[in-house]
């Protein structure tokens, strides 16, 4: 797996000197930027890691980036690292899914907790993406009435009122739930439920 990188974004050079030691000291890779456009210009969304942002810098903001992030469906984990904070600002910062608003000067164990957690939030994101993007490809194998029967079986439908609805037989309903349960590689209902969930609304709400 690719390493972690945590990324910072600060306008003041000795503050980016003082963290990119602190990170590095405990094994973690640290990138620093100047400021949020130099930070988009050169940066890969999709890599490993979290973020450490200044809330006031020339030009774009922290909160600035964050709510773009936000708004492009990008869940990178922030961490908020501040001289100039106030309550609106971080009540503003932590209900948009911050991991933390620190103040400065900070100790170096607050913050290098907050990018442990940052890190595990990180981590668990794209694990769950992962298993997302394989659900995905899975029902991708379905034919449009198995998925439909699926959908039905995930409703708590039972396979009568299926049968019903469709105006099949009740062996054509099991026929189509048994082969889109293999196709999704589940074995039980509560198997199917849980990777049901993982798909996006979209794809969950479709029907035939």
């Amino acid at each position: 797996m690719e390493a972690p990188v945590v990324l910072v974004v600060d306008d003041d050079a000795a503050v980016r000197e003082g963290l990119s030691e602190l990170i590095s000291s405990i094994g973690l890779n640290p990138v620093c930027f100047a400021s949020t456009q130099e930070l988009l210009a050169s940066w890969d969304p999709d890599e490993p890691g979290c973020l450490i942002l200044d809330v006031r810098m020339p030009g774009a903001s922290g909160l600035d980036l964050q709510r773009r992030l936000a708004a492009s469906g990008n869940t990178k984990p922030i961490i908020f690292l501040t001289g100039h904070g106030d309550i609106p600002m971080t009540v503003q910062a932590m209900k948009a899914g911050a991991v933390d608003f620190l103040t400065k000067p900070v100790r170096d164990q607050v913050l290098l907790d907050a990018i442990t957690v940052a890190l595990e939030r990180d981590r668990l994101q794209r694990a769950t993406a992962d298993v997302a993007k394989r659900n995905v490809e899975l029902l991708e194998l379905l034919t449009p009435r198995e998925r439909s029967v699926l959908m039905e079986v995930v409703r708590g439908r039972l396979n009568k009122q299926i049968a019903h609805d469709f105006s099949i037989s009740v062996v054509t309903v099991k026929l189509h739930r048994s082969n889109a349960m293999r196709k999704m590689q589940v074995a039980t209902v509560g198997e199917l439920i849980r990777a049901w969930s993982t798909l996006p609304r979209h794809l969950r709400q479709a029907r035939e």
